[in-house]
């Protein structure tokens, strides 16, 4: 079969002031467009998966509006999306139906809405498609596919996981490429919407299928930037001290998220500097202890350390490695003063990077099943506003224009030229003092 493994790409924002805002102010959507710039790790797997007598293409879609020819000779069609995305994909979907080729579509949010998902496509993977990939390919084969696969909701053994065909890339159209080591977490934050909709449980992959996707990378790229593609990276830090120490000398330049109990295992962070660590981006969420209350719903974890936050950050970049602190805003609790407190904690923090983004009900996650019960969605079905920069639910203590308006007001502020050197020059000056001290 000829087979088109098709990722929906781009970025998305409703609001056109916060997108014409983004335009005049790089920083603010850097990170956005760096992950809407990585390829689709889990279309690279599914090719890895695919026996050798199909043919594979891998194509991205930024944007439907500007595709002005359909790609098509394929007997199969399958399509990844995240929310924001979705309408185009199912949009693309209709498409090819129209051309009588078989479509199948993943991901996330058709994980969490498999019904909404199975209108507009002739299968529905729900979960982690390495378990049902050959299926599909075999039913598509005989004209027997299924409209869902993965209602058995079985668990992915990351033991047998393939290193994904990086091979079908075009190597000069990406700065970074991802690599996944593990999936879940184990805070279970109320609006997470990442992995965790795809497998329940926390788990690793073993440390050489980590270390043979880094060498298929190299064989492409000499000096390439990695980001690690996990929820939370460094859960185990024996599994990483021990992964690290095998990543010296390969000259790598790489990229994780966690969370701040890495600032508490020096050990770590030198090996982390050694191998190439640029930078770590911590889900801090707010700079008020009160709001992060009940935020996980496994512990209370992130509320425990907020405490220690300034000193963790600080130790964090004093070994040379950037934090980019995320920040959630209209979580419960915030005021119309959350504006202000986040400027001035990461003024006091001296972060090198900060992340703003509005809280958003993705769905599937608990926090969206809490804000319909409460009648507090404005649009419960507007799958487009979930880009992490719309406002589309109704916070307790601000209006949703309260909300809108202070994001942009401290957007301007967080990314302006003059605030954004401060922050890089703040980073050189601890750099500065740590060396001092350790001359001292």
């Amino acid at each position: 079969m000829n087979i088109a493994l098709i990722a929906m790409s781009g970025i998305r924002v409703c609001d056109t002031e916060l997108l014409q805002m983004g335009l005049t102010l790089p920083g603010f959507v850097e990170r956005s467009k760096t992950i809407a710039s990585l390829p689709s790790l889990g279309l690279l797997t599914l090719a890895a998966l695919t026996p050798k007598q199909h043919k594979v293409s891998y194509i991205e879609v930024p944007d439907i509006k500007e595709l002005s020819s359909l790609p098509d000779g394929f007997d199969l069609v399958a399509i990844s999306s995240y929310s924001a995305q979705i309408s185009e994909a199912y949009e693309l979907a209709a498409r090819y139906k129209k051309m009588n080729i078989p479509v199948v579509i993943g991901g996330p949010h058709v994980t969490a809405l498999p019904q909404e998902a199975a209108e507009y496509c002739d299968a529905v993977v729900i979960g982690e498609g390495e378990l049902y990939w050959q299926q599909v390919l075999n039913d598509c084969q005989q004209g027997t596919m299924s409209k869902f696969y993965g209602l058995d909701k079985k668990s992915f053994d990351m033991n047998n996981s393939p290193v994904p065909d990086f091979g079908l890339l075009d190597i000069s159209k990406y700065n970074r490429l991802t690599v996944q080591t593990s999936r879940g977490c184990p805070h279970k934050c109320e609006f997470c919407a990442s992995s965790i909709i795809l497998s329940e449980n926390y788990k690793q992959k073993p440390i050489e299928n980590v270390i043979a996707e880094i060498d298929a990378i190299l064989d492409i790229w000499q000096h390439p930037f990695i980001e690690f593609a996990d929820d939370n990276t460094f859960v185990n830090h024996s599994y990483w001290r021990q992964l690290l120490g095998h990543l010296k000398g390969k000259k790598l330049k790489w990229f994780a998220e966690t969370d701040l109990s890495v600032s508490e295992d020096d050990q770590l962070l030198e090996l982390m500097e050694q191998t190439g660590c640029s930078q770590v981006l911590i889900g801090l969420e707010s700079p008020e202890q009160p709001s992060l209350q009940g935020l996980e719903l496994r512990n209370n974890w992130k509320f425990k350390k907020f405490p220690k936050y300034a000193d963790a950050i600080r130790n964090i970049q004093s070994h040379g490695i950037t934090v980019n602190g995320c920040f959630v805003i209209g979580l419960d609790g915030h005021t119309t003063d959350i504006f202000d407190r986040v400027f001035e904690f990461v003024k006091q923090c001296r972060l090198y990077e900060v992340q703003v983004t509005i809280l958003t009900p993705f769905p599937g996650t608990p926090l969206y099943d809490r804000l319909l019960a409460e009648n507090r969605l404005i649009e419960p079905n507007a799958w487009q506003k979930c880009t992490l920069f719309d406002v589309n639910f109704i916070p307790t203590n601000m209006t949703p224009e309260q909300l809108a308006d202070g994001f942009k007001k401290l957007v301007a502020k967080l990314y302006n030229d003059e605030f954004t050197k401060w922050r890089r020059n703040s980073f050189k000056e601890i750099i500065r003092e740590e060396h001092n001290k350790k001359g001292a």
